[in-house]
């Protein structure tokens, strides 16, 4: 106590210097608008300030639920445009849903190889079978080969045995979609016959004699074509819109009148046949 009172004796002058100019402030600010809009606005800002910087922790640490909300939301839009047929909204009518999609996180990724492949964090107890495409939200990456209970792996477009077909977008020409295994951002599209018209740019997609996928799922862009060896197809060296080197988030996509086509194939093959 005789402490406090020898500091209060000590800088008795300094204190009752800030007590007079905390009231002459006070009066100040309480007579004078300027000063107090100035007073306002700084307080303000500062708490302004305050809230801002709160807010953007808060949502750093929701970027996590965030980004599932939109995977979840662009699942559902990619369901409802994968089986959108003459403008009728495909979720309300069971006759025109033929592609189911589930989305899933790649954990492991290969492309320096001649026969690369990608696993996926989804498998059988997500209904992930052999067969079915898988794609980002840029375009095609490859099809299922294998699946376990809870992964499965992806034969990537990178891989000397993939092969899928693809069109030109702007004409329909279709052929076939494969991998030089020379550069993991070029993929090329074979079989287009030399009277198509093509130019630099044009926008590669998968074309309507898949099983696997929809039809006008990107692809990438012409980058340079040449004809053949027998001059009557063009060879078609194709930009992929992928990075193929980052990838994260995929989407599984099964087409659920791909085992019908297929039987009525092979019936018509049999058939023809005997």
């Amino acid at each position: 106590m005789q402490q406090i009172i020898n500091f209060l004796i000590r800088y008795k002058t300094f204190l009752l210097y800030a007590f007079l100019l905390f009231i002459s402030l006070i009066f100040t600010f309480q007579s004078h608008s300027y000063h107090q809009s100035k007073f306002l606005n700084s307080a303000n800002y500062f708490s302004g300030s305050i809230y801002e910087t709160s807010n953007n922790i808060t949502a750093y640490f929701n970027l996590r639920e965030e980004n599932r909300n939109l995977v979840r939301e662009n699942e559902l839009l990619r369901f409802q445009l994968y089986n959108k047929q003459e403008g009728i909204t495909p979720i309300t009518d069971s006759l025109l849903n033929s592609y189911t999609v589930v989305q899933g996180t790649i954990v492991k990724n290969s492309f320096s190889d001649q026969r690369n492949y990608i696993t996926i964090n989804k498998g059988r107890l997500d209904s992930v079978k052999q067969d079915m495409g898988v794609i980002t939200d840029k375009g095609i990456l490859g099809i299922i080969e294998n699946t376990s209970k809870n992964y499965a792996t992806v034969q990537s477009i990178l891989n000397e045995k993939s092969n899928i077909n693809a069109k030109i977008k702007n004409s329909n020409h279709f052929g076939s979609l494969v991998w030089n295994t020379k550069d993991y951002n070029t993929v090329q599209l074979i079989d287009i016959p030399r009277l198509v018209q093509l130019t630099i740019g044009d926008t590669i997609v998968t074309g309507a004699m898949s099983s696997i996928f929809p039809e006008n799922i990107p692809i990438g862009t012409i980058k340079k074509f040449d004809l053949d060896t027998s001059k009557s197809f063009y060879f078609i060296d194709v930009a992929l819109f992928n990075d193929m080197t980052n990838l994260k988030q995929v989407y599984v996509i099964q087409n659920l009148n791909r085992k019908e086509v297929l039987e009525l194939e092979t019936e018509t093959r049999t058939t023809n046949d005997q």
